[in-house]
């Protein structure tokens, strides 16, 4: 019998909370006429947490379960 882990159930938390850092109402608090370095602020938003979610992603994958 397959032992169920928090592994899947982590995952699918990061999916979760990537549908919502990527939805409509969250991407639109970003869509302003700052920049960053010359980068408009959306920009910098979504490859500041697309890389966070993939470093989540690795870490939750790549633990060891006790």
């Amino acid at each position: 019998m397959i032992r169920p882990t928090f592994k899947g159930q982590r995952l699918v938390a990061l999916f979760m909370l990537g549908c919502l850092l990527f939805n409509y109402p969250l991407l639109t608090l970003f869509a302003s006429d700052i920049r960053i370095w010359g980068i408009p602020l959306v920009y910098v938003y979504l490859y500041v947490a697309w890389a966070a979610l993939i470093s989540a992603m690795a870490l939750v994958i790549e633990r060891r379960d006790q």
